[in-house]
């Protein structure tokens, strides 16, 4: 099943996973996708074109199913937004070992636990996202939409982040002093 859209989103950073969870419960928001483990690993061409043009092509698996995504640039705004083509695909290893035949390298690894949310009769969806450097909730769908939710939630524009989960691994590893590696729960 291949899906092709704009995304638009933004990440606000959350103390802890239950206080997410409180919160979007509070908030009329109910799960829609259980918790789920994700390994994503990050492909780009041994120059680093993707990643210096701010593309990423990345393979996610989640249990026995595997996407393969493409993202473009961002265009500049307060939410993060651009053109995102993915594909699902049941065999992570076999799309892993497609992309090296044809020349991409694995540059960065990364987990998370992800939960999906929505409301009832809403657009947008709200994921609680899990990782190894903290817990953040990402908003998804129209600007409006996302502007109005995170003010539901309590946060302001000034919450609001937009960076990947890479740059934000890179940043908590410059704070603390440490080599960037992949972002694992287990190194």
């Amino acid at each position: 099943m291949a899906r092709g859209s704009v995304e638009t989103e933004i990440k606000l950073a959350m103390p802890g996973a239950a206080a997410g969870r409180r919160l979007l419960r509070a908030s009329g928001f109910r799960v829609v996708r259980r918790r789920a483990f994700e390994s994503n690993a990050v492909f780009d061409t041994p120059e680093r074109r993707f990643g210096r043009g701010g593309a990423l092509l990345r393979v996610r698996e989640t249990g026995r199913a595997a996407k393969l995504t493409y993202k473009g640039p961002a265009r500049p705004s307060k939410h993060k937004s651009r053109e995102e083509r993915e594909v699902e695909a049941g065999d992570a290893p076999t799309l892993r070992l497609i992309l090296e035949r044809l020349g991409f390298v694995r540059v960065f690894r990364y987990e998370k636990y992800r939960t999906e949310y929505r409301r009832e009769g809403r657009g947008g969806a709200v994921t609680l996202d899990e990782t190894p450097i903290g817990v953040y909730l990402e908003l998804e769908g129209t600007s409006g939409w996302i502007d109005r939710t995170a003010r539901r939630l309590g946060f302001t524009e000034e919450d609001y982040i937009t960076a990947s989960y890479g740059r934000l691994y890179l940043e908590w590893c410059a704070q603390r002093g440490r080599a960037p590696r992949d972002m694992l729960f287990r190194p």
